[in-house]
């Protein structure tokens, strides 16, 4: 059994944010792949599916993005899921906008959300890194500060463009991230939604010293 985890705010008011991406990919992926629908667990919510031969928890936590550790940690105990068996997915500033990487373990980053989950479930769980990029990469000459950056809503052009490419890619070849093919699921979704952006010379690099978010 694996637990993917998205991370995300609840509500309405956050529902388009950048920092949003990770609940818009698992919403992608339980579409894609017929799970139940959500219901409310605890601090979360949850569904239940398969893909390939495995079956998957869903969880999208409900209690803010800095705030999400405890809700997953409940989850992966109920359900008796190992560190090695849970992928957490979440925005990326470092990354270019459509750009995704696969890794376990690793540093936080800045990442509130990703700072909570380690401090209850460790470090040794997959992170599905996705690029939502730097304000200054994504429009140009911009000034915005990254706290409000990862609050603000996707732009319609990226909506209807990369960001739709990315998420069906991920729910498509999600299967790979099942099996633990993490470089087969990283090329393919590289080849089937190309990144908005160059890469920084930064997407090579761990920022996992970094300060920066909501």
């Amino acid at each position: 059994m694996l637990l993917f985890a998205g991370l995300g705010n609840p509500g309405s008011d956050y529902a388009g944010n950048r920092h949003n991406v990770g609940f818009m990919a698992l919403d992608a992926v339980a579409e894609r792949h017929g799970f139940s629908g959500w219901k409310t667990k605890g601090a979360s919510l949850i569904a239940e599916g398969r893909i390939g031969t495995e079956k998957v928890i869903a969880v999208k936590p409900q209690s803010f993005m800095n705030k999400s550790g405890g809700p997953v940690a409940d989850i992966a105990r109920f359900y008796k899921i190992p560190p090695s068996d849970i992928f957490v997915f979440y925005d990326e500033i470092d990354l270019a906008a459509g750009r995704i990487r696969v890794k376990s373990g690793g540093g936080h980053g800045g990442h509130n959300g990703i700072r909570d989950i380690d401090r209850h479930l460790g470090t040794d769980y997959w992170r599905v890194r996705i690029g939502v990029g730097r304000p200054e990469q994504v429009i140009p000459g911009s000034q915005i500060d990254i706290r409000n950056w990862v609050l603000t809503d996707f732009m319609a052009a990226e909506r209807d463009g990369w960001l739709a490419a990315l998420l069906d890619a991920i729910a498509g070849e999600v299967d790979r991230l099942a099996a633990h093919d993490e470089g087969g699921f990283m090329s393919r979704v590289a080849h089937l939604a190309p990144a908005r952006n160059p890469a920084p010379k930064s997407d090579t690099e761990d920022k996992d010293g970094k300060e920066e978010t909501v």
